[in-house]
């Protein structure tokens, strides 16, 4: 086992980011839950909230990175509380594959390969055009300042 200067395992000052992301993806996972709650999906219906979810949380995610890789240097715990954690917890691709199962198991499985589609295309989509709009939103901005 290789050690840092002082003797110490490498993993032992990752303890915080541990926690940062533990505690975010608590609450991440709780609003996914709560969203679940709010709106359920009947068996055999297509999961809405869980593709909302995720696109939401991809929407988030870019909006985040550009906040924190072309705007300021973020605390190093900002981006494991809030990215891996929270939205990591919040966004839900082991449930969408749950609810494949699912749909494919209720014989519905062309309702089940729609879904799949949509939600890849969904996220990518919500990802590239939080980004963008996020870009856009701070050069407008920076014009007007």
């Amino acid at each position: 086992m290789s050690k840092e200067s002082g003797g110490q395992p490498p993993w032992r000052g990752q303890w915080p980011v541990i926690g940062a992301v533990a505690v975010g993806g608590a609450l991440g996972a709780s609003a996914r839950y709560g969203a679940s709650l709010i709106w359920p999906t009947p068996g055999g219906t297509f999961p809405w909230t869980t593709l909302g979810v995720n696109a939401v949380g991809c929407a988030l995610m870019g909006v985040l990175m550009v906040l924190i890789t072309e705007v300021w240097s973020p605390h190093r715990l900002v981006r494991p509380f809030l990215g891996t954690g929270i939205l990591g917890g919040f966004t839900t691709f082991s449930t969408y594959v749950v609810d494949i199962q699912r749909l494919v198991d209720a014989r519905r499985a062309a309702l089940g390969m729609a879904y799949l589609g949509a939600t890849v295309l969904a996220a990518l989509t919500a990802v590239w055009a939080a980004m963008a709009a996020t870009r856009a939103l701070l050069e407008r901005r920076r014009r007007s300042a």
